[in-house]
């Protein structure tokens, strides 16, 4: 068994930490005993995620950019590099920050991880496969990305970083691995991040129209906080996952219209939903082959939607 399960002192970097996916991940570490350092500069991401976390004694959180050098943290066992906007209009106000955390920002995590013998995930996503032409996409598949258009500074770049960390699997033999996240959902999505979920159901909560891009056909497939959160873990641990990547995500897949639809019946709502223009090179589909996720790690997701959205719901009526 590898040792991330057998020595409990092991010291675990989550950068991005304080971000969606970054703090559940920090939590989730911490209930297993381990040290974890959250590197975050707060671009995106939220110190107010990390309230429970801060209570942990082996828990330390550090306002910092990765795109620069890593400051010194004693030995690192194990680096989960999830620093980057994220959703479309995050990386888009932000784009140049986006594409240097994913390029610079890896290679210099990378090189920390040779250094300290460390185990290194690259927290990749769905977007390499652009508006993809094989449905649904396995990670045999190279993808259909515009390589100069307005979501470029996300695609292109984490194209970029996951080339660069199997440079480094290949040429320096670090022990690293990719995972592609497909839409994720859950509690502490902030409600302004233009994430359809948080989208619909805050536009549902307040009344107000809900906006469904083109004529809603196009479909995505969402996986619930917690289901990625043990993906991710299971892919770092995993014996067999160095110099892989693997899909983690719902497969899953829901239209749009249908989506907004079922949105408003369990809010109980009485907003219209209205339609608005498509985006450019937004993806008409988008859902995750699993295969080697069942096969490499043993992992599925199980939260189904309508109880993943019901957690989700009661959150926002929280804030």
């Amino acid at each position: 068994m590898d040792n991330l399960k057998k020595n409990k002192e092991s010291t675990c970097v989550v950068t991005g930490g304080a971000g969606f996916i970054g703090s559940h991940l920090v939590d989730a570490l911490l209930d297993k005993g381990y040290k974890v350092f959250a590197l975050d500069n707060l671009l995106t991401g939220n110190e107010n995620n990390l309230v429970e976390a801060q209570k942990n004694p082996k828990f330390t959180f550090i306002n910092y950019d990765v795109s620069r050098e890593l400051p010194v943290l004693g030995h690192i066992d194990y680096i989960y590099h999830l620093a980057s906007p994220a959703s479309v209009p995050d990386y888009q106000k932000y784009p140049e920050e986006t594409a240097l955390v994913n390029t610079v920002g890896t290679r210099g995590l990378l090189k920390v991880a040779k250094a300290h013998g460390a185990k290194f995930l690259f927290t990749s996503t769905s977007e390499v496969y652009g508006d993809p032409k094989e449905h649904p996409q396995k990670e045999t598949y190279w993808g259909n990305v515009n390589p100069n258009g307005i979501r470029a500074c996300y695609d292109e770049a984490k194209r970029f970083g996951e080339m660069m960390t199997f440079l480094y699997v290949r040429n320096h033999g670090v022990d690293a691995r990719v995972a592609r996240i497909f839409n994720t959902y859950g509690p502490r999505m902030r409600p302004t991040d233009g994430r359809v979920i948080s989208n619909f159901i805050n536009q549902a909560l307040h009344g107000k129209p809900m906006t469904v891009y083109g004529d809603g056909v196009q479909t995505r497939s969402l996986c619930y906080i917690s289901d990625m959160v043990s993906g991710l873990i299971a892919l770092m641990e995993s014996e067999k996952s160095k110099g892989e990547v693997v899909n983690l995500g719902n497969p899953e897949e829901y239209t749009m219209g249908d989506l907004a639809t079922k949105v408003k019946m369990m809010t109980g709502s009485a907003s219209e939903i209205t339609h608005t223009d498509l985006p450019p090179d937004d993806p008409t589909k988008r859902r995750p082959d699993i295969t080697k996720a069942k096969t490499l790690l043993g992992w599925e997701p199980q939260v189904r939607l309508e109880a993943g959205l019901t957690a989700t719901i009661e959150y926002y009526k929280t804030l």
